[in-house]
């Protein structure tokens, strides 16, 4: 290796990151992604010390005796523990470094949603730039995703994006590289998984965990009928009895648990539409609706929202990277980020 390349190894080390309340997702200029693990830190009470990050800490979810806590930093797409979204960012960004001595701090580009407040803002900024950010640039998911989906948001046409991730759901109309109208609820795949625990405890006195739950939502969850009949075996803690029970469930019985998560979705896609100016809404029935998100991933919602919309709606190729790959491409296109980003 030369000592250009060894320079360069540290001086461009530029990151996009998307931090979710689900998953956190680390793009690296020239590298791509680099780290794609749960939102999770799993701390000892004791110590105060960190024991876990990411898949390691959702491995432990509901497993760690009493002085281990499994912790959540993000909450519907906002930061709920400072100190620990603090220690897991500086983690993620170690690892993506390889633990290196860089002599520039990188410049990093967020996702954040578009509800968020002003004092949310500062509070993603500040855990950045306390884990050794240069810069810091935030930018509202949905445009993220539109970058990310190869959308022409430059254009004077209308774009409608819905990201739906792990604590919010972010629909936006975008146009010549803004946000002409955006809606966000605090209603996405978290809510899936805590309907499926409630659906299951009060049929059938089963008592599961958050990662049982989101494994029915991935492996039988659907929005719309599906074409073949899905059923699964479920095991957890009968409430009545107090011992180990195993279920067998079809995708009916959790299509409807999940009804009344996927209607509230639905329901802001036409709160969305119905506020869009005519001009742009015209260009929505040409071009479609694109759903985002690791909750666009829910089987056959396109067709639930096709169905109560009458629109074309398109899933993106990947939709639990395209936020974190729309942040990476404005690393390559600083007078758009700066168009864009937030303040």
């Amino acid at each position: 290796m030369s000592v250009f390349d060894w320079f360069k190894g540290r001086l461009f080390c530029d990151l996009a990151i998307d931090l979710g309340t689900a998953n956190t997702l680390v793009f690296m200029k020239g590298k791509g992604i680099i780290v794609q693990e749960p939102s999770i830190v799993v701390v000892n009470k004791l110590t105060g010390k960190v024991e876990a990050v990411g898949q390691r800490a959702k491995e432990m979810l509901g497993k760690t005796p009493t002085n281990v806590l499994s912790i959540r930093p993000m909450r519907d797409g906002v930061i709920a523990d400072f100190e620990i979204a603090e220690k897991m960012l500086d983690y993620f960004i170690k690892r993506s470094t390889n633990n290196r001595g860089f002599l520039l701090r990188p410049r990093i580009v967020i996702g954040i949603p578009t509800g968020i407040t002003q004092v949310e803002r500062r509070a993603v900024k500040d855990v950045a730039m306390r884990a050794k950010a240069s810069e810091v640039y935030l930018v509202e998911q949905p445009m993220s995703a539109a970058v990310g989906a190869d959308l022409p948001i430059s254009e004077p046409t209308g774009n409608m994006v819905v990201d739906i991730g792990g604590g919010t759901t972010d629909i936006a109309v975008i146009s010549l590289n803004g946000i002409v109208f955006n809606h966000s609820i605090r209603v996405a795949g978290n809510e899936m998984d805590e309907s499926i625990i409630q659906y299951l405890k009060k049929k059938y006195n089963l008592l599961v965990g958050e990662r049982s739950a989101e494994q029915v939502k991935i492996q039988i969850g659907s929005a719309y009928p599906l074409d073949h009949p899905l059923t699964m075996e479920i095991k957890g803690r009968d409430l009545r009895e107090g011992i180990p029970k195993t279920i067998v469930v079809d995708d009916q019985e959790i299509r409807e648990a999940l009804e009344d998560v996927v209607s509230a979705i639905v329901n802001a896609v036409r709160i969305a539409l119905e506020k869009t100016p005519p001009e742009l809404s015209a260009d929505i029935i040409d071009h479609g609706v694109i759903l985002t998100g690791g909750g666009a991933l829910l089987k056959n919602l396109d067709k639930r929202i096709r169905e109560e919309t009458q629109l074309p709606v398109f899933v993106t190729d990947d939709p639990l990277t395209t936020v974190v790959l729309g942040a990476g491409k404005m690393l390559d296109n600083l007078d758009l980020l700066k168009k864009i980003a937030m303040s």
